[in-house]
């Protein structure tokens, strides 16, 4: 079902989104803020979901990731892996389909699988010209990097010097520029200004901080294992970095060369909309006949 379920979101997005395809291989006559007409071409600058659905867009079966060739093993490694291209996924879905007919799900899904796809025929973006999956899944703050903190750094720090003596540190600890040290929570609000990689300009400089705080990380982490401290289910020690968000942090920096600053490509309106579009009503429901209830 899930297979068949992929098929028909890369169906419908194929159908919605055919206007911005021909206009990115044709061109059409668009007007400023100020009324001027202009003739342009619209690429795929962006796609924000969160990354099991950048998975099933980026056609990615497995344990792997929609923005590299970097499998699970891998994940943890100090470097980029080759990223996820057009010419690298549409050549092995040709090969898929040489070996078995798409329409039997079954058989296309277990050739796919060979090379960590996960079956879907006709991907939404395989005719869209300067295209890239590694390009157009931007890096996104609230799963990339407020849900990388709170899943796994805050609870190196709480499980490595307690919960009372972190929150007591960062009660009254002020940095050297005047700025509150902030304890990141999920949330769906703004990144504290102090983050680097949420600030609306991003220079050559930061450029550097941002490379150079990824470094100092990588360098460091096995004190982290070595500690005891990374955990997981049960309170049993991992000692692996298998953890798919540092390998997506190492294109952060690709990312924003490509695209621009990540704060633009944002989830929190999405996020938001979410809980008083569907979750507070849902709640104010009997969860009985929605039908009647929604109109």
């Amino acid at each position: 079902m899930t297979v068949l379920e992929d098929h028909l979101i890369h169906q419908c997005l194929d159908i919605i989104l055919e206007p911005s395809k021909q206009a990115a291989r044709l061109g059409v006559m668009l007007s400023d803020p100020i009324g001027l007409s202009h003739y342009c071409f619209t690429p795929l600058a962006s796609y924000i979901p969160d990354t099991p659905e950048a998975m099933m867009l980026a056609s990615g079966g497995g344990k792997t990731l929609p923005v590299t060739m970097a499998m699970y093993k891998q994940f943890g490694d100090y470097f980029r892996h080759k990223p996820q291209t057009k010419s690298t996924t549409l050549p092995q879905l040709t090969v898929v389909k040489s070996c078995a007919d798409p329409n039997d799900v079954k058989a296309f899904f277990h050739e796919a699988q060979k090379f960590r796809l996960n079956g879907i025929e006709k991907l939404f973006w395989c005719d869209w010209v300067l295209v890239e999956p590694s390009h157009f899944f931007t890096p996104e703050s609230l799963h990339h990097i407020h849900k990388q903190f709170y899943d796994h750094d805050a609870k190196w720090l709480i499980c490595a010097v307690g919960e009372r003596n972190l929150e007591a540190e960062a009660s009254h600890r002020v940095l050297s520029t005047g700025h509150q040290t902030y304890i990141i929570a999920v949330s769906e609000d703004a990144v504290p200004t102090g983050i680097l990689t949420a600030l609306p300009c991003i220079d050559e400089e930061d450029i550097k901080h941002i490379s150079d705080s990824l470094a100092e990380f990588h360098a460091n982490k096995d004190m982290i294992i070595a500690a005891g401290v990374r955990r997981g289910k049960g309170n049993r020690v991992i000692n692996n970095w298998w953890i798919p968000k540092l390998e997506l942090m190492q294109s952060i920096v690709t990312s924003i060369y490509n695209s621009g600053v990540i704060g633009q490509w944002s989830a929190n309106v999405t996020e938001h909309a979410h809980i008083t579009e569907v979750k507070d009503p849902t709640r104010s429901s009997n969860n009985n006949n929605y039908d009647p209830q929604i109109c």
